[in-house]
């Protein structure tokens, strides 16, 4: 028989060992740290049928043995990422934050063997992070006199030094990635002869940005021992706090929504992998579970418009998800998880592995506009005259007090970013971010795309060969939209529009120049070629702040278009196969709900009720499986949607067989799509024991049963008599 879990749609990472009630019977399992126990919890998952990945820090971790010279005999406390008043940026105690060293590099490398050794079929180096506030250690130093041939200049000095001292931030971690990966690749394959796959977990670049973060990001691209990635985003960094029409506010749907977005853009258009996370709690353990729960469906939502990934890493730590404990919501003491939303969850999980879907519809006129993004975008996240002496801690989104003053929470808001993109979201247009340093990787990269917007106000070109890739793009007919002022102090730093004898004031007046126009451009609208280019001399982080500013851009872009091709609402719509994915925005528009009706499974809700009216409200979100959806392939029973794994299903004329798995105590529950309806249906339990007949719930309209049951990690067989 077939092994499904090869396809590896869905998986989670665990650090604790295998327990029947964190068995979710995804396709594999990462197992999380590579201590002397990790042998033993790889052999226990694989015995549970999975396939198991490793996980690690790459840029910190229980490496104390390093740290204090056990390895080698030297201390590498001088590897410790440093702020500029010569403080350690920790994850916790013991725990620095590394400048990745090749001394590093080749610690991580033979530490990881130990895991190529107990049979791992792939390993995942988690989140290559360099803070913006570092840069101050010895190990630093000695990097930057090796890569700029001068000597070190802090960071703090000038945004030219910040924006240097960035760029090897994100060499370095390319660097380490590179080789680790290379080198294991090749001990795989000399020792084992077998194919060892390399990913990264890491976060969006939006949100490295806001939280003043590098990483390498798009850079990875360019190393083939790289096989792809997972996109950290979860309710932690999508409920950080940003502006629009002047209101500072957690936007969680919008924000996961474009943080989803520039993920994807990693992988479109190659062959590697993409895993889109979702978290059902997050990191900080203080929300009750009804916080949880609400933002989940926002996060799960928001990854599903994004229709060229269909891999899912459904829960990190699931252990403290189904055996954790979190505030009441009277507060007074804590609670586990509740039975519905344990079911919930398990819908969910055991449904994302069928969205690889062929048939993907946007309801509505509007095709996605793309707002161009770079790597650069975190290169720009110190301001030496506005965080000042007490300015320099590293920022993770969930203190919104740590740095003081308007002009610093001002930065801190990222508001260049989403002034460019919400007026547009929230009036229901399905906004792109598009990763411009791609431009130059992928000769047809914007092709998907009709209209662009574009600013150098918070980012900057990598090379001047983007705009050769733009110019043609836009003289083969497409839209581009330029806004920015050109204020930014960015502008001055040394690259190359203005060295080697070029001398343009920032790097805006090269594009114009090489769309034909004139380097001082006015405001309005130029035909080039068979496309339009538009400048608007208004600085991005303007139409955040004001609703009027925010409807002169959503102006500007729509006179980009003709009549018949403009529509705004206040939601989105998309379809996936059979599944229906909507999004009611609030600030929008109006206050009007969303009404559809039909004949559905409303996935959100753990009784899977048959519903032939919904009404999406404002702020909220659905997902639905749509009943009158007709597949191309008919069935004798078709799985609609479980809280458990449903496999190995036989037919063999005269009743149906299949196998349920889930985790230990959590409610079952399954819909069930039949011809007519069954006789009955019977489960058994346990092996020694024999069929019982199950009552079940039958919908005539829709053809389908609702059958209800527990969940077992060692599964429940079921038989349909017709």
């Amino acid at each position: 028989m077939e092994n499904t879990r090869l396809a590896e749609k869905t998986g989670f990472q665990e650090r604790v060992a295998y327990h029947p009630t964190i068995d979710l019977r995804t396709d594999f399992v990462m197992v999380y740290g590579i201590d002397d126990s990790m042998p033993k919890r790889i052999k226990e998952w694989q015995g549970r049928g999975y396939v198991v990945h490793l996980m690690t820090g790459v840029a910190w971790g229980e490496y104390q043995d390093y740290l204090y010279g056990e390895v080698d005999g030297r201390e590498h406390w001088d590897e410790a990422q440093k702020n500029r008043f010569g403080e350690i940026i920790s994850h916790g105690k013991d725990v620095p934050y590394m400048v990745p060293t090749i001394a590093f590099t080749n610690y991580l490398t033979e530490r990881i063997k130990v895991a190529v050794d107990a049979g791992v079929e792939a390993i995942h180096l988690e989140e290559p992070e360099f803070w913006v506030e570092g840069g101050y250690s010895e190990a630093f130093k000695r990097e930057w006199q090796i890569f700029y041939k001068e000597a070190w200049i802090p960071p703090h000095e000038s945004v030219d030094a910040q924006y240097r001292a960035s760029k090897l931030k994100a060499y370095l971690y390319t660097r380490c990635l590179d080789r680790l990966c290379a080198e294991l690749k090749e001990y795989a394959q000399v020792r084992y002869q077998r194919t060892l796959r390399f990913y990264v977990p890491t976060h969006s670049l939006i949100n490295y940005t806001q939280w003043r973060i590098v990483s390498p990001q798009s850079q990875l691209l360019s190393l083939p021992t790289v096989d792809g990635y997972i996109a950290q985003v979860w309710t932690g960094t999508s409920r950080t706090p940003n502006v629009y029409n002047g209101i500072r506010k957690e936007r969680t749907f919008e924000t996961a929504y474009l943080e989803y977005g520039i993920m994807q853009e990693l992988v479109r258009g190659t062959e590697r992998r993409m895993w889109f996370l979702h978290d059902p709690i997050e990191d900080n353990p203080n929300y009750d579970w009804d916080d949880y729960r609400n933002n989940y469906y926002k996060i799960v939502t928001a990854s599903l418009f994004h229709p060229a990934v269909h891999r899912y890493e459904i829960s990190p730590w699931p252990n403290r998800v189904f055996n954790g404990s979190y505030p009441k919501k009277n507060g007074q003491g804590k609670e586990a998880i509740p039975p519905e939303y344990a079911t919930s969850l398990l819908i969910l999980m055991n449904t994302l592995r069928d969205f690889d879907q062929s048939e993907i519809e946007w309801v509505g006129k509007m095709a996605p506009i793309g707002v161009l993004l770079a790597d650069s975008t975190m290169f720009q996240r110190n301001h030496p005259d506005i965080l000042g002496e007490d300015g320099s801690q590293k920022y993770d989104g969930t203190d919104a007090e740590m740095l003081k003053g308007d002009k610093a929470q001002e930065l801190l808001d990222w508001s260049e970013f989403y002034g460019l993109t919400f007026p547009l979201l929230k009036s229901g247009i399905p906004v792109r971010p598009v990763q411009l340093d791609n431009i130059r990787r992928f000769s047809s990269y914007l092709d998907d795309y009709q209209t662009l917007i574009l600013s150098y106000e918070f980012l900057k070109p990598e090379a001047p060969d983007i705009h050769l890739g733009l110019s043609q793009w836009v003289q083969n007919g497409g839209r581009l939209l330029y806004v920015g002022d050109h204020s930014d102090d960015y502008h001055h730093v040394r690259e190359w529009w203005n060295s080697n004898g070029s001398s343009y004031e920032n790097p805006a007046e090269h594009l114009f120049e090489t769309l034909g126009l004139e380097r001082k451009l006015e405001q309005g609208t130029y035909p080039v070629g068979n496309g339009i280019v538009s400048f608007l001399p208004l600085h991005p982080k303007a139409c955040a702040q004001n609703r009027q500013n925010a409807e002169l851009l959503k102006d500007t872009v729509r006179q980009l278009f003709s009549t018949n091709d403009w529509e705004e609402k206040n939601y989105l719509l998309l379809k996936r196969g059979p599944y229906i994915i909507s999004a009611v925005m609030d600030e929008s528009l109006s206050e009007e709900p969303l009404k559809l009706q039909g004949v559905y499974v409303d996935l959100f809700d753990h009784h899977l009720p048959i519903r032939k009216e919904v009404v999406v409200q404002p702020g909220k979100q659905l997902l639905l499986y749509d009943l009158n959806y007709r597949t191309t392939k008919q069935m004798d029973c078709q799985v609609i949607a479980s809280s458990s794994r449903v496999e190995n299903i036989v037919n063999d004329g005269s009743e149906i067989d299949m196998l349920l798995t889930g985790p230990l105590g959590i409610p079952g529950i399954s819909r069930l799509r039949f011809a007519k309806k069954p006789s009955k249906i019977r489960i058994k339990e346990n092996a020694q024991d024999g069929y019982q007949d199950i009552r079940f719930v039958w919908d005539q309209e829709s053809q389908t049963a609702l059958v209800r049951y527990e969940n077992k990690h060692d599964g429940i067989n079921m038989k349909i008599s017709p």
